[in-house]
């Protein structure tokens, strides 16, 4: 994975967030994961070594997190929100794999005209945008194709 521009602690400190063990935990557990993960999920991950970490702690670190751009949340096969970690703050649109769950996150995303005409046609002021796209990653269509 490449470098932040600024690390996740850099950005809570900047930010006047303290930088707990449970804070440093659950980042630790986007780290380590190529895959989206919801709340629960990285309940599930912490739970064995971090007992003291409850899922209410995960939810309310997820909020921090999110405000500060350090994960973004992704919505994947109608589940609810799961949450990935960005590797830069420019880099907020993902390929979501639907085999295996792997997120691939770019930044080359030139939609400025469909911006354009959407602001015009309906009037609305577009502030910001997020893309997700869905589909197989090479390794889960080489399983498919094996399969069969």
């Amino acid at each position: 994975m490449e470098q932040l521009s600024i690390s996740p602690m850099d950005k809570m400190k900047q930010e006047g967030y303290k930088l707990t063990p449970q804070r440093l935990a659950i980042l630790d557990v986007f780290i380590s994961s190529p895959c989206h993960l919801t709340p629960a999920e990285v309940f599930e991950e912490l739970h064995d070594d971090n007992p003291e970490i409850g899922l209410v702690t995960v939810y309310r670190t997820l909020e921090i997190f999110s405000k500060l751009g350090i994960v973004v949340e992704v919505y994947a096969n109608g589940n609810s929100p799961s949450y990935t970690l960005l590797e830069s703050p420019e880099q907020r649109h993902c390929l979501i794999c639907s085999g295996c769950g792997k997120v691939f996150h770019f930044s080359d995303c030139d939609l400025d005209d469909l911006k354009q005409r959407l602001s015009l046609l309906t009037g609305f002021k577009i502030e910001d945008h997020l893309l997700q796209l869905q589909g197989l990653c090479d390794e889960c269509q080489d399983a498919i194709a094996i399969e069969l």
